[in-house]
């Protein structure tokens, strides 16, 4: 009896023609086909899915290309509002008030104003929006994160100098400190940016905190700041109407004839009250929001990280 053995598996040369004509091709010649997302490309061929893709991955997509546009282009018109609002301040002190120094005199106080716009205003307008954008939406939390912290630290270090030099002028020109209303609007708000900023950090940069506490906060510390934004731009207002009546109260050009100085003065703070208003609307826009972790994608941090 003849005795009947395997064949062989088949060379790659004698594999026949039919399963040559359904075989992948090879991927190690990225010259002949190359892989886009789930998608495998040939050239002269026909894109072919090879594996479906998951519907969250899609709708994140989706969502993010709808809200990018509007979201981008209140961006460019925020930024258009925020320099005009520094630009604005430093030109009323250059050209009306005899520019800047750091000397104790009147100059040293042009800084004042300045610093608290660009800081407790512009800066801190800018960081509170950095969760809106849409590519914070999907991936690690972190960078946006330090992002976040770091431009408030950058705000605050702002106003800190701009009250160093507010405080070093009255020194200097034997005025009593933190009499008007401005002045406790002022050093309130900064105090409560201090702590704000403090328990951000402990909290949520950290990573001792549990999520339950995350949770617990994070409502606490989004209505904190927008608060602080509203009390800044309250005391920038004040502060504007404080130093105008201060300097225009003689006969020649009193505050209520409306020079010129007046009137760029007062536009200078309209500018403030738009910018804020909008950053706020942005803020409380829902189609802006960070979704919930896993709404959009399964590429989100770990549990720590999705607060």
């Amino acid at each position: 009896m003849q005795t009947s053995f395997p064949r062989p598996p088949c060379a790659p040369s004698e594999v026949p023609e039919p399963i040559k004509a359904h075989a992948a091709p090879s991927v190690t010649n990225r010259a002949d086909c190359s892989f886009a997302g789930n998608v495998l490309e040939e050239p002269g061929k026909p894109r072919r899915d090879l594996a479906p893709r998951c519907p969250t991955v899609w709708l994140g997509e989706f969502l993010i290309r709808m809200a990018s546009g509007r979201f981008y282009l209140s961006c460019m018109v925020l930024g258009s509002l925020g320099s005009m609002c520094i630009l604005f301040t430093v030109y009323w002190m250059q050209y009306w008030r005899g520019g800047f120094a750091w000397d104790g005199s009147v100059h040293m106080f042009n800084w004042h104003p300045v610093l608290m716009v660009s800081g407790m205003v512009v800066l801190y307008g800018a960081a509170s929006l950095v969760y809106r954008l849409p590519s914070s939406w999907v991936g690690p939390k972190l960078p946006w994160k330090v992002l976040h912290a770091t431009l408030h630290l950058l705000a605050f270090t702002f106003s800190v100098v701009g009250l160093v030099a507010v405080f070093q002028f009255h020194n200097h020109s034997k005025i009593t400190h933190l009499y008007s209303l401005h002045s406790w609007l002022g050093i309130s708000t900064v105090i409560l940016f201090a702590f704000q900023w403090s328990l951000g950090f402990t909290i949520f940069l950290l990573p001792w905190a549990s999520q339950w506490l995350r949770s617990l906060l994070k409502p606490v510390h989004v209505f904190f700041g927008a608060c602080i934004l509203f009390l800044s731009i309250t005391s920038v207002i004040s502060g504007i109407n404080e130093k105008l009546f201060f300097v225009l109260k003689n006969d020649t050009k009193p505050y209520s004839s409306l020079p010129s100085e007046a009137v760029f003065a007062n536009s200078t703070g309209l500018l403030v009250v738009v910018f804020g208003l909008l950053v706020l609307y942005v803020l409380l826009a829902s189609s802006w929001k960070r979704p919930d972790p896993g709404a959009l994608t399964d590429r989100q941090p770990l549990l720590h990280d999705r607060e």
